[in-house]
């Protein structure tokens, strides 16, 4: 081989000559950057309004919707409050809880997976024109502490379906940012 024959000096001048010409085609995703619609990441972000997310009421469906949609707001508008909208983000939502290890003894679940099925549609407000089409999905798992343990179990299964919607609301947003970004 000829790589490890060469000079020790050599070897970091050559893999510094390859790499310099690339340094200046990557630039971070979130940065402060014009974009070439004007504005910056953080701004075009906040320019996107989240519909409410439909679910029936009073049901555990309408809790994640609002985790969902509440994750989502906090990623793209910081906590601040959104700008003028520019955009609206519809999103339509699945929920699902299947068992994923069964005590054969005693029938009970041992562990379970929640999951969220997100499709989304980002429109352009003045055109009316969708610009991005979308789906995004989280599956979580939760150890069940046993049947005398029931409240631990709603809290176990509450906290699986909170991290789902973390993971959705982070999947979409990285989507959202590439497209004003790239423009596609």
């Amino acid at each position: 081989m000829w790589w490890p024959s060469l000079p020790r000096a050599f070897r970091a001048l050559l893999v510094i000559a390859t790499a310099a010409p690339l340094a200046g085609c990557f630039q971070p995703l979130y940065s402060q950057k014009p974009l070439n619609g004007g504005g910056n990441m953080p701004e075009a972000l906040a320019s996107i309004d989240v519909a409410q997310i439909p679910a029936p009421r009073g049901s555990s469906e309408e809790r994640i919707a609002v985790e969902l949609r509440n994750a989502l707001l906090f990623d793209l508008q910081g906590g601040a409050g959104g700008l003028s909208p520019v955009y609206r983000l519809n999103i339509r939502m699945l929920t699902s809880e299947s068992a994923l290890i069964v005590d054969i003894q005693t029938g009970r679940t041992v562990a379970e997976v929640s999951g969220i099925d997100t499709y989304y549609t980002l429109t352009e407000l003045a055109t009316k024109r969708v610009v991005v089409n979308g789906q995004a999905f989280a599956r979580v798992s939760s150890d069940v502490p046993g049947l005398e343990q029931r409240f631990a179990n709603l809290r176990a299964l509450r906290d699986a379906q909170t991290r789902a919607a973390g993971v959705v609301a982070s999947q979409i947003q990285s989507r959202l940012a590439s497209y004003l970004v790239a423009g596609t």
